[in-house]
């Protein structure tokens, strides 16, 4: 996710606790909100999809066979 857009979370959080959102910056929050969640789930997949168990004696595991 791009840093404005993660700036413009953190501004609108900021602005929830001074005041009331309005309808719109409670949908973009929303909308922000969710696509910072997608994109975190999919970076900790990658990451996971990419990280290898090594036993002593054995080959190497991915960890996605074992969950």
């Amino acid at each position: 996710m791009e840093q404005k857009k993660i700036d413009r979370i953190n501004e609108l959080s900021r602005l929830a606790r001074e005041r009331e959102l309005t309808d719109a910056e409670l949908r973009e929050r929303s909308s922000l909100r969710a696509e910072y969640i997608r994109d975190f789930r999919q970076a900790t997949i990658n990451v996971l999809e990419n990280t290898y168990l090594e036993i002593p004696g054995k080959t190497q595991i991915e960890l996605r066979r074992i969950a």
